[in-house]
């Protein structure tokens, strides 16, 4: 985790007090559950709530000579309880504290995540019906096709986001399982009654058959989501890095009073918050590959996923929400330019309308294959700059010959591109 890309909220889930506490909660819920079976006494599960604590100095201490981490929370933790920590991880094995706290931190990020989700989705939407009806030119292969408008633009991250927000829940839903199954996951030394108490505590779901590990296909999905959000992240911020070239200016990230562009170029306005989150997407689509790789563990239990997820599990859901914290931001202060729009609308000096054109005159009674000829034929003077693409279709005899001026100038008219936006928009927002 890189301060600079990390919010105070997400990183606490993964600092090593959280971690401890969550451990110290496993254990002591799994005594309750133990106690209220006859297998620990009642008051030794009392002690472990009241007494037992942590110092996560002296568990590293701890670990630093016996090379085992939840030894040295269990050793700490006995410090502190006292006689009764003999009972204290009965029953369990390692991976059930682990495995379980981490479940619990990803469903916590997730959390956070989700909450990110709604103030970006509400950002879109308010700027999506605001520039609704900014016509604007729609772009095939980077080169002017027909005319959209910006908000259709928004509208369709809109509901991008939307669909992220409902994989976002399903992975939460995904990763929110508890085992307390012990060694091998079979229960042999421990009731599985232990494991469904402390997963109600915990807030998730018993897992329903584990090895001595939670099964790493709930991670790689999850995994796989965040990569996926990260993805329409750079989508947008894709979009608007491109609006935002000089040749273009539709839109640009808003350039606060006393910022800097360049140490050399005094007139720069970069966008520099658009092109970071392309790079903090690739961080996060990073984490994919190691944890479909952790799927594969050895038999019942290997510790080669452990390595990968301490790195990939706190990188990914840091980066994530901060990625989508500065989106928010990025599309709440998002100067757009309609008059630009306009301009650029003009660039190609009506080439625009060619599509309508040539349906037109497939609808008079040109075969399609001369319609193209003939509007191709024109279209490519205008790309040479020789003359205005209406004015030139008006001077073709074979278009007028099925097409009267009227007929033809009314083929150019913005409107007709624009008719069925409030139709869409009512799919994306009221559906």
């Amino acid at each position: 985790m890189i301060p600079r890309y990390t919010r105070p909220e997400m990183a606490a889930i993964w600092s090593p007090e959280s971690k401890f506490q969550i451990w110290f909660e496993i254990e002591a819920h799994a005594c309750d559950a133990q106690a209220n079976l006859g297998v620990i006494p009642q008051e030794a599960a009392k002690e472990v709530w009241e007494k037992g604590s942590f110092e996560v100095e002296r568990i590293d201490a701890i670990e630093r000579e016996v090379h085992h981490d939840v030894i040295a929370f269990l050793t700490n933790l006995a410090e502190y309880v006292g006689p009764s920590s003999r009972f204290v991880h009965q029953g369990l094995t390692s991976s059930d504290v682990l495995d379980t706290c981490f479940n619990v931190q990803l469903v916590r990020a997730t959390d956070i995540l989700l909450e990110d989700m709604d103030k970006l989705l509400a950002v879109l939407r308010r700027r999506a019906l605001e520039h609704k009806d900014d016509i604007c030119i729609g772009r095939s292969h980077g080169i002017h096709a027909e005319p959209t408008t910006f908000g259709l633009k928004l509208a369709q991250a809109y509901a991008e986001f939307d669909r992220c927000k409902q994989r976002l829940v399903a992975a939460r839903k995904e990763i929110g399982t508890c085992a307390i199954s012990g060694a091998v996951g079979t229960f042999a030394s421990i009731d599985p009654a232990v494991e469904a108490h402390v997963a109600e505590a915990m807030g998730l779901e018993i897992e329903p058959v584990s090895t001595q590990v939670i099964p790493r296909d709930r991670h790689a999905m999850y995994f796989s989501v965040l990569a996926v959000i990260a993805s329409s992240i750079e989508r947008l911020a894709t979009e608007i890095r491109h609006l935002q070239r000089s040749e273009v200016l539709e839109a640009e990230e808003y350039f606060a009073a006393g910022q800097k562009g360049s140490s050399t170029m005094p007139h720069k306005r970069n966008p520099v918050l658009t092109e970071n989150l392309t790079g903090l997407a690739r961080l996060v689509r990073g984490a994919v590959t190691p944890a479909l790789e952790n799927v594969v563990l050895w038999h019942e239990r290997d510790i080669s996923h452990s390595s990968v997820e301490r790195g990939i599990a706190p990188d990914a859901t840091v980066t994530l929400d901060f990625a989508l914290n500065r989106l928010t931001g990025v599309i709440d202060n998002l100067v757009v330019y309609p008059e630009t729009m306009k301009i650029n609308l003009d660039r190609l000096g009506g080439l625009i309308f060619s599509g309508r054109v040539l349906l037109a005159l497939t609808q008079a009674g040109v075969s399609r294959e001369a319609a193209y000829t003939y509007v191709q034929r024109n279209a490519m003077p205008v790309w040479r700059g020789e003359g205005q693409f209406l004015e030139l279709l008006k001077a073709d005899a074979d278009v007028m010959a099925a097409l009267s001026e009227a007929e033809l100038e009314a083929m150019f008219d913005l409107t007709y591109h624009t008719k069925h936006v409030d139709t869409i928009f009512d799919r994306v927002f009221n559906s």
